[in-house]
């Protein structure tokens, strides 16, 4: 995770309230679900999603989410898996997705194996969304004018690109934050090379779905 004042920030940056419903997506080790839940209260949801297509992993993804969800004070949590591109398990609409060091991976085969696409997961996001909702990503940056080049070699991805795909589904970018940049990131090493893993140059944007 990240010092505390980073990751109050993001709290703040991502919208999510008390009582909102929050989608968070591949959520790795549930710090993120389990903050959401703190904050969102008993009048909230926070919908754990494990992606079908990484839920043979040795770790057990799935397993462990459901794991999380059975802690003391987390009847707010339910852990879910389904394909990407369907979200079949989520009532919708929510408030915010919350997607985290995962959007490069949909340039990925083993995410794209099953049929998902980046931009099949953006309009599904979309339609997932209350109007006004909030699609926040955070992930690595690769060197600007790269595009999706680097995405399957060092996990990486070009910020310009990744919001051109998400403004092509219908959002709209409503902040940008550089409270994770690194400029002495070279955008020339795989993410998680010990010379740069955990300090990788980070871009964070938040859109919204238009309210009609």
């Amino acid at each position: 995770m990240y010092p505390s004042s980073k990751q109050s920030e993001l709290i703040r940056f991502s919208r999510v309230g008390a009582g909102s419903t929050v989608i968070d997506v591949y959520p790795g080790d549930g710090d993120w679900t389990r903050l959401f839940s703190d904050i969102v209260g008993p009048e909230g949801r926070v919908y754990s999603f494990v992606p079908a297509e990484v839920a043979h992993f040795k770790n057990d993804p799935v397993g462990r989410m459901q794991t999380l969800a059975k802690e003391p004070g987390r009847e707010n949590v339910e852990a879910v898996s389904a394909d990407l591109v369907t979200f079949h398990g989520i009532a919708g609409p929510a408030d915010v997705l919350w997607l985290h060091l995962f959007y490069h991976d949909l340039h990925t085969d083993l995410i794209q194996a099953k049929g998902a696409t980046a931009a099949g997961f953006n309009r599904a996001v979309y339609e997932l969304l209350k109007p006004g909702g909030s699609y926040v990503i955070v992930d690595h940056a690769a060197a600007a004018g790269t595009g999706t080049g680097d995405t399957r070699s060092l996990h990486r991805i070009d910020p310009a690109s990744a919001r051109a795909e998400v403004e092509a589904a219908g959002f709209v970018l409503d902040e940008k934050s550089t409270m994770l940049a690194n400029k002495g990131d070279t955008h020339s090493i795989k993410v998680f090379d010990p010379s740069i893993k955990g300090e990788t140059d980070r871009f964070a944007y938040r859109f919204v779905k238009p309210k009609a």
